[in-house]
């Protein structure tokens, strides 16, 4: 198994031969190698080769830039060691797994149509082993075969059962998804690597709760939804819950929070759609959901601790509306910015 040093931290690990790559190997090992979307697309993850020799599937992937590239920078997500290591990369402890990431096949023990384009995706893991993740949190998943990785939220919440949850959108062209939709059935085989994550639910913070989500983003906002309201100890917190879709058939979720208890207390969920023209008999409000956001909560905003989760658009959007319109400080707004 190779090791890989990080200069000058006299921190080390093992990439073992399941483990796909340099971040994830450190990820699991317990250190605080940074990163974001685990993907190849923030160049957070970005790292220096200082001896040995890597694979490199993908070496122009989108985080990196022409400069990165005649510099020789890599992204630790998206090389391989094939021998030993020294490389200098960023590390932090706050980029430290709470729940160390593991690596395992899952088999598909049922599948559910949540809208046309939205399946739930139940995974069991071997043994029924613990699924210890966070809210909000997310999981590599890969086939056999070795299509992928690709990155999804959960939906449920952490288990003793072995449970995994995923609402996953096909992605039109989406090679992952595409397969999952097309191909995988009851019995299937997954593989599942995870947690991992940044936007996991604050249960510390003692601010009401805004979710803002869009499309598949529904994911790990339902996570957190449930986490909050399963949570005794957050039981004085509010979930002001808004969801956007394209049309009223894009729209799900409003039943999974009403199992939820303390609904009728404390959610707020408030659906919108953007393409009104689509749907006549549409009553509620409509605009992007950021917009909508803003309007109804206005100077409000800075008092939520805020999740969110979409297209990049929608998240880049409202991001920024959080912080200039809302006044909202950067460290209470919590995303993953894979999507």
């Amino acid at each position: 198994m190779p090791t890989i040093k990080i200069e000058g931290t006299g921190e080390q690990f093992e990439q073992t031969e399941s483990q796909d790559c340099i971040l994830r190997a450190g990820l699991t090992a317990g250190y605080g190698l940074a990163y974001e979307c685990n993907s190849g697309g923030c160049g957070t993850c970005k790292f220096q080769l200082i001896e040995g020799e890597i694979e490199e599937p993908w070496p122009t992937a989108p985080a990196l830039s022409a400069r990165d590239i005649k510099k020789g920078r890599k992204l630790a997500c998206q090389c391989k060691a094939k021998t030993d290591l020294v490389i200098k990369m960023r590390t932090d402890p706050e980029y430290a797994p709470i729940n160390l990431p593991a690596r395992f096949e899952a088999t598909l023990s049922s599948r559910r149509d949540v809208t046309s384009d939205i399946v739930e995706f139940c995974f069991q893991a071997p043994d029924s082993s613990d699924a210890k993740f966070l809210p909000g949190q997310y999981a590599m998943l890969t086939f056999p075969d070795g299509r992928g990785p690709r990155a999804y939220s959960m939906s449920n919440l952490p288990n003793g059962d072995g449970v995994w949850e995923f609402w996953i959108r096909r992605k039109p062209g989406g090679e992952v998804s595409g397969a999952l939709f097309d191909e995988l059935r009851v019995g299937g085989r997954i593989v599942v690597d995870g947690p991992y994550g940044h936007a996991y639910l604050r249960a510390e913070s003692e601010r009401d709760i805004l979710c803002i989500a869009g499309g598949s983003g529904i994911s790990p906002m339902l996570s957190i939804a449930r986490g909050v309201l399963m949570d005794p100890d957050m039981e004085g917190r509010q979930v002001h819950f808004y969801f956007g879709g394209r049309t009223p058939e894009d729209l799900c979720g409003l039943d999974e929070l009403k199992a939820l208890p303390g609904f009728d207390r404390r959610v707020h969920y408030r659906p919108a759609i953007s393409m009104p023209e689509y749907a006549s008999d549409w009553t509620g409000d409509t605009g992007f959901i950021h917009e909508i956001v803003e309007n109804q909560l206005g100077n409000e905003l800075s008092r939520f601790e805020c999740y969110l989760a979409g297209p990049p658009p929608m998240v880049q959007a409202t991001t920024k509306m959080l912080q200039l319109q809302g006044n909202v400080p950067t460290g209470q707004i919590h995303y993953d910015p894979f999507y």
